[in-house]
């Protein structure tokens, strides 16, 4: 790790490293695994080429964070991103879209072409999963804190589910998020974006996922909130809420409080870009209002590391690069290098115990 001669004060450096950092995966204590998938997305598309995007706007950040200083000298290693994702992500995406179109039409999705192309879509889809959990599972069983690029928000199955194995205790899933993600399966897709909590829930066992609190949600079906409901495991606090009981005087430090105390000692947090207000993400692909200031976000992350948890992984969905501006990549940046330092600091508290 060439830290003696890396200026973090210096001009971004173009490596092709998030944040222009340096470290490689082994040398790193927290290691980036980038997955530029798009495939499921049912309205806005584009976070298929997220990862190159948030490399590019990360090498303009500064490296001061008064909250977790000098956090990235632990290391924060980049693997190379496997263009074969992408690729394979562009032909399945255009499978994809004949079934929605479809179904959009009013038409029957049972035909055997139709049916045909959803089969491949789910097969293709499984295949990504084992390929995520391959990547993931190798990294952390060299005892690397992983964190997935996203993609859309299918993409991270592999990386909770070589968690919930290799974790010595059950993990806890701190989830924001504008949507539940809680369907079944959506447009036939089994592995949809909208899926992914369910998947998690569903076909993860139970002891080793022991709680889903999910912050934000203010866009959910009536099956997904029936779902919830009838789980003792899920726990939401929805949008709506949270800001009524804001105007009737609740702090959000307060807030923060209740939503951290739900969850376990060892938290994974999945975070779609989406969760936040959409001034922050406004070509996400399924914007809705409402939602997390940036701060807000920041703060409930802070009091969650601040709380003793262990913050064991995260992801980072959703994002869709702008043609012609790099808002939304800049913003999911800077998220994505504020989950990382916090990240490090609870890994950091955790070996000085040791």
């Amino acid at each position: 790790m060439d830290l003696k001669n890396f200026d973090p004060d210096g001009v971004g450096i173009d490596n092709g490293n998030y944040f222009g950092l340096p470290s490689t995966p082994e040398e790193s204590a927290l290691v980036l695994v980038s997955v530029p998938w798009d495939v499921t997305s049912s309205y806005g598309t584009g976070s298929a080429f997220a990862p190159d995007a948030i490399i590019g706007a990360s090498t303009q950040m500064d490296f001061y964070d008064p909250v977790n200083p000098d956090a990235w000298r632990r290391g924060i290693g980049t693997v190379p991103i496997d263009y074969s994702i992408q690729e394979g992500s562009l032909l399945m995406r255009e499978e994809a879209k004949k079934v929605i179109r479809q179904l959009e039409s009013g038409k029957s999705a049972n035909d055997v072409i139709t049916a045909r192309r959803r089969r491949m879509v789910n097969e293709r889809s499984a295949q990504l999963n084992e390929k995520v959990y391959d990547e993931c599972r190798y990294w952390l069983g060299r005892d690397k804190t992983v964190g997935l690029v996203g993609g859309d928000h299918s993409t991270p199955f592999g990386l909770i589910r070589a968690l919930s194995e290799l974790s010595g205790t059950p993990i806890s899933i701190l989830h924001i998020d504008a949507h539940a993600d809680l369907r079944e399966a959506y447009e036939g897709f089994t592995d949809s974006h909208a899926s992914i909590m369910y998947n998690v829930m569903t076909r993860l066992p139970e002891e080793r996922i022991e709680r889903l609190v999910q912050v934000g949600v203010r866009d959910r079906s009536g099956g997904e909130a029936a779902f919830a409901a009838a789980s003792p495991r899920i726990v939401q606090f929805d949008d709506y809420t949270l800001a009524s009981r804001a105007f009737r005087g609740a702090t959000w430090d307060s807030q923060c409080a209740e939503i951290i105390e739900q969850l376990g000692e060892r938290v994974y947090i999945s975070f779609d870009i989406d969760g936040l207000t959409s001034d922050n993400a406004p070509h996400t692909g399924t914007p809705v209002p409402g939602g997390l200031t940036f701060n807000q976000a920041v703060y409930l992350v802070d009091r969650l590391a601040a709380s003793g948890r262990r913050i064991v992984g995260f992801d980072l969905c959703e994002v869709v690069p702008a043609a012609g501006g790099e808002w939304d990549a800049n913003v999911g940046a800077r998220v994505l290098y504020k989950l990382c330092n916090f990240a490090l600091r609870t890994r950091a508290c955790l070996e000085n115990l040791v």
